[in-house]
């Protein structure tokens, strides 16, 4: 997928794993495979198996092929891949964006946003999506009726434990089940992504943006999603939780007239281009 990295400058990147994720949505052999492999029972037992002993022995060659840089990273000695999947950064290699009215990026990402239309859709990669399916909540859909949807992909080389985007009140988390489909763009030209894929979500009361939806997206072959608090008061930065092995999406929902999304992000997403956002660094400001 082509994005904008944080120095401004166009990558076009086609991975192998875009190259299989191709081949398994386009092609009617590759479609008969990728039955069974989203099948809930088949993501559990994956994500089982990596978190045994006997998973360790791929993590090496994995930090080789997604260059990945561990001197960012807590030393420890992993138990399991999951253990080394879940690892925590150095607490000075994301600084979380302290300027007042400013919304932060809750995880590592490559980010896009869009506005909320009236009829309460919104676009990922030129596909479809309403409010209403999302969140399964129609009076939750209308409330966040011509605001702003940020979509936050992770790839397997991010880092993977997220934060809250704002300060305030958290409501219970409502977790949906779905089939588990993967994230990438090239799958939503033929299946439903979001309306198909675990995910759980929370409201944010907050002073400053109004409320917020903070979403957590589970892919292909994610385990779990696991996060640590409900019902509580939280602190924009505070860890909200992590992903288990795969590649995930955070969606945040701002309602209308709430925050201006940054120019660059705005103008990459009407280019066709995702950009690379650090956690803690700006997604908008407060109108």
């Amino acid at each position: 997928m082509d994005y904008i990295d944080l120095d401004g400058r166009k990558i076009e990147n086609t991975t192998n794993q875009d190259k299989l994720l191709e081949f398994l949505y386009t092609n009617m052999f590759g479609r008969m495979l990728l039955k069974p492999l989203v099948k809930p029972q088949v993501s559990i037992m994956l994500g089982k198996l990596l978190s045994t002993r006997l998973s360790t022995c791929v993590i090496k060659s994995f930090i080789r092929n997604n260059s990945i840089d561990m001197s960012e990273y807590e030393k420890q000695k992993f138990l399991s891949f999951n253990d080394f999947f879940t690892r925590k950064i150095k607490e000075d290699k994301r600084p979380i964006d302290k300027t007042p009215g400013t919304l932060i990026s809750p995880c590592d990402c490559k980010a896009s946003v869009y506005a909320i239309r009236e009829n309460t859709t919104f676009s990922v990669k030129h596909t479809e999506y309403t409010l209403r399916s999302l969140l399964r909540s129609p009076s939750l859909a209308k409330r966040f009726r011509g605001g702003h949807a940020f979509i936050l992909r992770l790839t397997v080389d991010d880092y993977h434990r997220y934060v809250y985007a704002a300060s305030g009140k958290q409501s219970k988390n409502y977790h949906i089940d779905g089939t588990l489909h993967t994230v990438n763009p090239v799958a939503n030209d033929y299946l439903p992504i979001y309306k198909e894929n675990t995910r759980e979500y929370t409201v944010i009361h907050t002073t400053e943006f109004g409320d917020i939806v903070q979403m957590e997206v589970g892919a292909l072959m994610v385990g779990k999603i696991s996060n640590h608090k409900e019902s509580c008061s939280v602190t924009q930065g505070e860890e909200k939780g992590f992903f288990e092995y795969g590649g995930s999406t955070i969606i945040l929902l701002t309602q209308k007239g709430s925050v201006l999304p940054r120019p660059d992000l705005m103008e990459n997403t009407n280019a066709g281009y995702e950009t690379k956002i650090l956690q803690g660094q700006p997604l908008a400001a407060h109108v």
